[in-house]
């Protein structure tokens, strides 16, 4: 009888391993922030940000943002989507691609690490830059949706293939520039809830969605 019984356990934990493993295994799940983006208290886009485990769940991560904005402007249409695709691996930069399609037509930037430095390549619409980044890229643009950083200067901008400056003129902001651009970041308990880009005719404001 201990004999039936044992091999009835053994066959019940044999049954039982698959799922275990697979539960052990099983990928966090994404982060997820979606946002309206606004002109004048009119909804003209959306944009959503996620991140999530990458090939190696312990050390890579694949971090996502895509902007989807159309407005009229008079008797003008704008339309500007772009697709931010980053991969890290243990906190730095090692890709990151960005398709935009405009009126204007489809443009990209790409930047990867060689090794020893980055290739970075910017072909968007009356803006082109090539340039070679020596210094590992640890925080970008896409970064500052997930959490308020802590202690970090600059954030690569993935669109246009540089940096901006990163300041804090109190708690819970963040100011963004670069090239004359100013984009302004407001947190609540470490979470991205406004984002104010700021234009000569009209500002976008980017606001965290319920």
């Amino acid at each position: 009888m201990s004999r039936l019984r044992s091999a009835g356990l053994g066959a019940a934990l044999l049954l039982a391993l698959p799922r275990l493993v697979s539960a052990q295994t099983r990928p966090a799940p994404a982060e997820i922030r979606r946002y309206a983006i606004e002109v004048a208290g009119l909804r003209v886009g959306s944009m959503t940000a996620t991140r999530q485990p990458g090939p190696d769940p312990a050390a890579d991560v694949v971090a996502t943002l895509v902007s989807d904005v159309q407005v009229d402007f008079l008797f003008y249409h704008l339309k500007i989507y772009y697709k931010v695709v980053n991969r890290s691996r243990r906190g730095q930069l090692l890709l990151s691609t960005v398709e935009a399609h405009t009126n204007q037509g489809n443009f990209a930037s790409r930047a990867e690490w060689k090794g020893d430095h980055y290739d970075i390549v910017a072909d968007q619409y009356k803006h082109h830059y090539q340039a070679t980044e020596r210094q590992p890229i640890t925080c970008t643009v896409t970064d500052l949706f997930f959490s308020e950083p802590p202690g970090i200067s600059r954030a690569y901008a993935e669109y246009f293939g540089d940096f901006f400056t990163l300041v804090r003129p109190a708690a819970g902001q963040l100011k963004a520039t670069r090239a004359g651009r100013e984009d302004e970041y407001r947190y609540a308990n470490g979470q991205l809830t406004t984002i104010i880009k700021k234009n000569p005719l009209k500002n976008f404001i980017i606001r965290l969605e319920p």
